[in-house]
């Protein structure tokens, strides 16, 4: 691919013209003003309400403290990071049966994608919880997070997959097949990388969704970062502090992932 080669993300978040940088800039301005001025209210309404008073905050200089929201990241981590995985694979299978030229597989990917992507994933969590002990499924909690996360995110996933490929030029496959390769190594090995380079900002997306349903984990008692974060409020009676905290965590763990797409998209470009 050269460097000059028109993106997906650049077709999406075109540079505007002079006179919507001047509407951005004037509508930036406002927008910050009027949230430094409601963010001074509710500290306003915090200081009121005494809930910035130092017994909520004390907590957050103890080692225990950031040891225990350490132990529950990693577990949100891990959850994440398992799920991720099996979304890219149950989404890459849907994918390949969405565009197989055989009726009957094209049938059977329609169908799996508008379940896993019209099903809450709330109860497929349910159902691995409730439901499969009954068959005599027994899963850890991991487990039970895990492949619900993923399942219910793989449609999305074999959609943005299949995008990628439909917007790979289809003379590239017609070239390489008059050469004499196989319908299989055009696609592995020349429709395919391309595809994926081309989706990569909208994985990423997929992936910050994944982690946020991982927060689904109190239902399994599966001990993650907002479940801990429940225990520290149990313990301390400070519901406030610990939220704000959790939240800015998550907060910074997706713009990480942000930036590692934003990265990863101009790395692409560049190839």
């Amino acid at each position: 691919m050269n460097s000059g080669k028109t993106s997906i993300r650049n077709v999406l978040y075109e540079p505007p013209g002079p006179r919507n940088q001047k509407i951005i800039t004037v509508v930036t301005a406002v927008s910050v003003i009027a949230l430094a001025g409601l963010l001074a209210a509710v500290i306003r309404l915090f200081y009121i309400n005494g809930q910035l008073d130092a017994k909520y905050w004390t907590l957050f200089t103890r080692y225990t403290t950031w040891r225990f929201i350490g132990q529950g990241l990693a577990g949100t981590l891990k959850a994440a990071a398992g799920a991720g995985v099996i979304t890219f694979a149950l989404g890459m299978a849907m994918m390949l049966c969405r565009i197989s030229r055989y009726r009957i597989a094209r049938a059977a990917g329609t169908v799996l994608v508008e379940f896993t992507r019209g099903v809450p994933t709330l109860l497929f969590i349910y159902f691995f919880f409730l439901i499969a002990p009954q068959f005599g499924i027994t899963l850890s909690a991991y487990w039970k997070i895990t492949l619900p996360v993923a399942i219910s995110a793989s449609g999305v996933v074999a959609e943005v997959l299949r995008s990628g490929v439909n917007a790979v030029p289809r003379g590239q496959s017609e070239a390489a097949l008059s050469l004499g390769m196989r319908d299989r190594s055009v696609f592995f090995k020349i429709v395919f990388p391309q595809a994926f380079r081309y989706v990569i900002p909208a994985m990423i997306s997929e992936l910050v969704i994944v982690l946020k349903d991982t927060t689904f984990a109190y239902v399994v008692t599966y001990a993650d970062l907002m479940q801990n974060a429940k225990a520290l409020i149990s313990n301390y009676d400070a519901l406030l502090s610990v939220y704000l905290v959790v939240a800015v965590i998550y907060i910074l763990i997706n713009y990480i992932l942000n930036r590692i797409s934003v990265a990863l998209s101009e790395r692409g470009k560049q190839q």
